[in-house]
């Protein structure tokens, strides 16, 4: 399942005086089972670019083809349909529901594809295990520290078992010890699930982790390069 962009372009307030150009003209594809970071300076487009991958936002103008869909040309209906069951989001905020407990916040997603409940369980307890929260599990949001939201947050977006997930600036809110756990986790699920991870960062310990680093400035590509390539131009 390919990720394939075609002249993608996001301009906000297009008949102002002052139109943004976020994204300029973005072509670019993204291979099932990577582990992409999109990089660049803030205001450069990355979460915009994620969001339209995700299909959170709509572009000005272009085409994002998933599994042989053009998903800007999809109602919103369908949309919410196509996001729900191939992409998972992970969010700087970690976006949980605070009266939910950690088990009930993996399992939502997977209710509203009219899971069983036997399922839903499972498969929640399961993620909660990998992701180190059994005995978390009947917590609530506000009674867990940032890492353990966080940690609930990736269970939750995997639980569906999307194609793709989306990770916002994941680790902007954690400590160095959290950030290489989640990471871990992350690449652990990335090659045992085989799930394409995209995340928008300026995060040095997640680039580094990233098979493939993707780097925007002022909304246009500026570079795409493999980890490997990325290395070696720094020792240069």
């Amino acid at each position: 399942m390919t990720i394939e962009i075609k002249q993608l372009n996001k301009t906000y307030n297009p008949d102002s005086e002052y139109p943004v150009h976020a994204v300029q003209d973005l072509t670019l594809t993204i291979e099932q089972g990577e582990f992409v970071a999109i990089m660049g300076p803030s205001g450069s487009g990355k979460t915009t670019i994620l969001n339209m991958l995700g299909g959170i936002d709509t572009p000005t103008s272009g085409e994002v083809w998933i599994e042989g869909k053009d998903i800007c040309q999809l109602s919103e209906k369908q949309l919410i349909a196509f996001r729900r069951d191939n992409i998972g989001f992970i969010f700087q905020d970690y976006s949980l529901l605070p009266v939910l407990t950690a088990q009930e916040n993996v399992e939502f997603v997977m209710q509203l594809q009219g899971r069983s409940e036997a399922e839903c369980q499972q498969r929640a307890g399961e993620l909660l295990e990998q992701v180190g929260l059994t005995q978390q599990k009947d917590k609530r949001p506000p009674k867990m520290s940032g890492g353990q939201q966080q940690r609930v947050a990736v269970a939750r977006a995997l639980a569906p078992r999307p194609r793709f997930v989306m990770a916002d600036e994941p680790t902007a809110n954690l400590d160095a010890k959290s950030t290489a756990e989640l990471l871990d986790i992350m690449q652990h699920l990335n090659e045992v699930e085989g799930t394409t991870f995209i995340f928008s960062t300026h995060d040095p310990r997640v680039i580094k982790r990233a098979k493939r680093v993707i780097v925007f400035e002022d909304g246009k590509l500026a570079s795409d390069m493999l980890q490997s390539e990325l290395a070696t131009e720094l020792e240069h």
